[in-house]
């Protein structure tokens, strides 16, 4: 999830788990005992020139009443503000002391600090931490450090670190058996994506199709004797995406009580099942929800009377707390909270407030931030990973990239600096240091013969922004069957600090909406953003939508689509 080193005695007992990977001594062990601190630094986010990083101090030894943590940088990291901590430095060496109100440090006790540094090169993490004098020997939980690669500490509720880590991905056989039926599609029909439990229904199977049970016993033949996840998309709140009609669901606004007894009540006792507690089971909480509370709601210009309903009666928060608090209480499985994309959360005034909307949810109807081990942006979006041929902090003849009718005053570019930008946002109001992020990559590559291989030209700052960034939508508000996407990274886990994976949640190939009016059982609606002739609305600052033709209702397969995305995966499809 994080680039991370904590600090222990090399001579560190470590005892064997079933499966043969070492783990630390638990708490009360002789060996932790013996101990006497732990320095856990974590580098957050980083891009070339700097880095932010969080340090969390354990103390083994006699309670104090004021400390001293000190290490040294190989290379030529600086220090350049800190928080929680006076932090100074000389040459490559650095200290870090208690503030006024942080002295106190009791036996067992931990206190955290941050800080922001400057790197050029490399960025090596410390190897060796003191806490006033005293030395913690380095294992460096993986990468090979005095004594030997070994694992982190095992949660205290018993879930691991990364769910992605070290497992495979669960294929559904239904998504897979369609992928391979399409010419060249038997490429990718082995990935994992997301089993979507869209309606009710969708928990005991949809005309004849595989229910979640199903779905979890064929998890178990695949898992074989090593480690296997299988991903989840809890999708039913009432009311559900106020803001668009392709993906409204079966649950009129005021039923969180059907909500919660008919649909997450029977999936979280087939998820407390025993015989599935070898799963690694990922649950992607409420798709396109809780971010409509702040962007879609009177007095913004893209306001709806749906979601200013949903605003006023809560039932988003609670349907989402409901969730979490019920499928968090169980050992394997692991919440993650959709938290929108950058090109809708990533000006200031969504930001933050989105932030803080997501620490309401997960505190509400018994949930907790416990409940919640990271989560998920560019759901189903088609946002690029990575822009490699602007910045925002580029200027073009006095004018900055922000000023781009692209960019728009946005404050990131891509999604990873998007991801990393809001777990360490939701760190700072209250959430997990541990958290991590999961980003959608199923569609968002935009390789082909039209990626873009550098900058656009220096004319004005439109033609160097739209010349070279990959994502080719006609705007950022787009989202419906994009003309023109490809399929993007493949699904892998620790792909960057503070991601956990890169997955494929929306499988490819299953429509976003039907491009005309479809009568349906399925409650979904006709969304003229998925109609190829329309001109659009202020949340795409009224600019065409850029959908395919001839779609089917969402969720359905869309052939044309597939191909597409084949024809135009970067990296390229073999």
């Amino acid at each position: 999830m994080n680039r991370t080193r904590t600090a222990l005695l090399a001579a560190l007992t470590l005892v064997a788990g079933a499966s043969g990977t070492a783990f630390a001594a638990l708490p009360g062990d002789s060996a932790v005992a013996a101990i006497p601190c732990t320095v856990d630094y974590k580098v957050q986010n980083q891009w070339s020139t700097g880095f932010t990083a969080a340090v969390t101090v354990t103390n083994n030894g006699a309670a104090k009443s004021g400390w001293q943590v000190k290490w040294s940088y190989a290379g030529n990291q600086k220090v350049t503000s800190a928080w929680n901590a006076k932090v100074t430095q000389s040459g490559t060496a650095v200290t870090a002391a208690n503030e006024g109100y942080n002295g106190q440090l009791a036996t067992g006790g931990s206190v955290s600090f941050g800080f922001q540094g400057s790197y050029s090169g490399t960025n090596a993490i410390p190897a060796t931490f003191t806490l006033d004098g005293v030395t913690c020997n380095v294992d460096d939980g993986g990468s090979g450090g005095p004594g030997g690669p070994t694992d982190p500490p095992p949660n205290p509720s018993g879930k691991v670190d990364n769910p992605y880590a070290g497992a495979k991905g669960y294929v559904n056989p239904e998504w897979s058996a369609k992928a391979a039926a399409e010419p060249g599609g038997s490429r990718i029909s082995n990935q994992p994506t997301g089993v979507w439990l869209d309606r009710i229904a969708a928990i005991n199977g949809v005309n004849g199709g595989m229910g979640l049970r199903d779905h979890l016993d064929e998890a178990l033949k695949q898992k074989g004797s090593g480690e296997l996840y299988i991903q989840l998309v809890i999708y039913n709140l009432p009311g559900r995406d106020c803001s668009a009609l392709a993906s409204n669901g079966e649950l009129g606004p005021t039923e969180i009580d059907r909500y919660k007894k008919e649909y997450i009540d029977p999936i979280a006792a087939i998820l407390a099942d025993p015989k599935y507690a070898s799963l690694r089971i990922v649950t992607t909480i409420e798709i396109d929800s809780l971010p409509n509370l702040v962007t879609n709601v009177t007095p913004r210009p893209t306001a709806t009377p749906n979601c200013d309903v949903m605003k006023a009666n809560g039932n988003y928060q609670k349907g989402v707390g409901y969730a979490l608090n019920k499928l968090g209480d169980i050992a394997n499985v692991y919440n993650y909270i959709d938290a929108g994309h950058h090109g809708w959360l990533g000006w200031d005034d969504n930001f933050g407030p989105s932030a803080d909307m997501f620490k309401t949810a997960a505190n509400t109807e018994g949930a907790t931030v416990a409940d919640v081990h990271g989560f998920i942006v560019n759901t189903a979006n088609y946002s690029a990973l990575k822009e490699d041929h602007f910045k925002i902090t580029d200027t073009v003849n006095g004018t900055s990239v922000r000023q781009s009718k692209w960019v728009d005053w946005n404050r990131y570019t891509d999604e990873l600096s998007y991801a990393q930008a809001m777990r360490e946002k939701l760190v700072s109001i209250g959430f997990d240091s541990k958290i991590g992020m999961l980003i959608d990559t199923s569609r968002n590559g935009w390789g082909g013969a039209k990626r873009p291989t550098g900058p656009g030209a220096t004319t004005s700052v439109d033609t160097y922004v739209d010349g070279g960034r990959y994502d080719r939508r006609i705007h950022l508000g787009n989202w419906c069957n994009q003309d023109g996407a490809g399929l993007g990274e493949r699904p892998r886990a620790n792909p960057e600090p503070g991601i956990d994976a890169y997955v494929w949640m929306k499988p490819p190939g299953e429509s976003d909406g039907a491009s005309k009016e479809i009568p349906n059982n399925e409650g979904k609606g006709f969304d003229r953003m998925c109609d190829p002739t329309y001109t659009g609305n202020p949340r795409n600052n009224n600019n065409m939508s850029g959908a395919l033709p001839d779609a089917p209702i969402s969720g359905h397969w869309f052939s044309a689509q597939f191909q597409q995305l084949m024809q135009n995966a970067y990296p390229p499809l073999s």
